[in-house]
């Protein structure tokens, strides 16, 4: 089952057990795909709606550390709630290790020694994550895996 069709599905689902902070996550990320489908002009493909729901979880996350660091514990506790539902549609999140692996591989194709090279190595790691990491974190853990090298 595709995500997009998951998705309606879910939101009938939710409708039904009136369930609202459900029903209101999902109408967002309805919306964005709808938007993004317009945008592009063509049904959106299992990708294009991993890469929309992973922005929508970034900007969830930023909003809590933002919130924390306000001192906003409410605010920030319905974006908690709001990612949690926004994380079921993401594909399974990478363990450090196999992360770990995925950038030994990278920084082996691209022969890469230095800090400089780390857009190299980001544009060959990327696409192998496709939304299965934080593109935040996996550029912090290249970082350091180049500056202990």
């Amino acid at each position: 089952m595709k995500i997009s069709e998951r998705l309606d599905t879910d939101l009938k689902v939710a409708m039904r057990a009136r369930d609202e902070l459900r029903l209101r996550v999902l109408r967002m990320l309805k919306s964005d795909l709808r938007y993004r489908q317009i945008e592009l002009g063509h049904e959106l493909s299992d990708d294009e709606v991993i890469a929309i729901v992973s922005t929508s979880a970034k900007k969830r996350r930023e909003a809590i550390v933002e919130y924390d660091r306000g001192g906003r514990q409410d605010l920030s506790d319905g974006e908690r709630a709001e990612l949690a539902v926004i994380s079921e549609y993401l594909p399974e999140q990478l363990s450090p290790e196999e992360l770990n692996k995925l950038i030994d591989k990278a920084i082996a194709e691209t022969g890469a020694t230095t800090i400089k090279d780390i857009g190299n190595i980001m544009k060959v790691l990327m696409p192998e994550i496709k939304g299965r990491a934080d593109g935040k974190a996996v550029n912090v853990s290249v970082r350091a895996r180049l500056e202990g090298n």
